[in-house]
């Protein structure tokens, strides 16, 4: 299975969106946390409709519980417009987790460093990014699509 993580999302509807896409498509979840807003679940769930319970969601306190927990057990691919790699020229594989930056600042150079890869959607001249649950969905459709066939 797919996991995406959320790096400390700044958005609680971006979050909500985020939970239905994984509950159709069959990812799990991992945030890590603090959030860029208060978490809660009543708000959330609002956004998130009845999927909320459907999924398997994973809080984490900070990076370094979500790093510990993952480091050498699954591979953590950033998703990143600072990334040399396009997706579709990467290779995915069954247990991948795919990593989200905030909304507002990506992830901090440490975690860059970290990462066992680096993937990007390439765009037209003159555009920054793409709303963080779409280009989600699309990595993660090309990951689907990689691993089941």
């Amino acid at each position: 299975m797919i996991k995406i993580a959320l790096y400390q999302p700044d958005i609680p509807q971006n979050l909500g969106a985020m939970i239905r896409l994984c509950g159709c498509m069959g990812a799990s979840l991992d945030i890590i946390e603090p959030c860029g807003f208060i978490y809660d679940e009543r708000k959330i769930r609002s956004s998130a409709m009845d999927y909320y319970d459907k999924i398997d969601i994973t809080r984490h306190n900070c990076w370094g519980g979500f790093y510990d927990l993952y480091h050498g057990k699954r591979r953590i691919i950033l998703m990143s417009t600072k990334a040399a790699m396009p997706y579709t020229d990467f290779k995915f594989r069954e247990g991948d987790i795919l990593l989200a930056g905030r909304e507002s600042a990506g992830v901090p150079d440490n975690v860059h460093e970290v990462v066992d890869n680096r993937i990007f959607i390439p765009m037209q001249a003159g555009f920054r990014s793409l709303n963080i649950v779409n280009a989600t969905s699309m990595i993660l459709g090309e990951a689907i699509r990689q691993i089941e066939h």
